[in-house]
């Protein structure tokens, strides 16, 4: 299997082995940790996509620029707030 060549590809599938340890983090209980992880990695692609020129996007690009790193910011701020501002609840 041949690595991506361009940059952005690279990112994204940064971003996506990031929200696949996310994803064990909260199949094995460590649902806040998880959580946060994939806000991170959301979070972090939207700051990839605003500095990787065009020419480079690869996946990591879906629409225009601005759309791209507004929802991406935009869900990765909502996990992160969203596993923050939960109580811990007792069992």
């Amino acid at each position: 299997m041949k690595a991506p060549r361009s940059r952005g590809s690279q990112f994204y599938l940064l971003q996506l082995l990031a929200v696949l340890v996310g994803l064990v983090l909260v199949g094995v209980g460590q649902w806040r940790v998880g959580v946060m992880a994939i806000g991170v990695a959301f979070v972090a692609g939207a700051l990839a996509r605003s500095v990787v020129p065009i020419r480079h996007t690869g996946m990591l690009r879906v629409r225009g620029k601005a759309f791209d790193m507004f929802w991406m910011t935009t869900l990765g701020v909502s996990l992160i707030v969203l596993a923050s501002v939960i109580p811990n609840q007792r069992p």
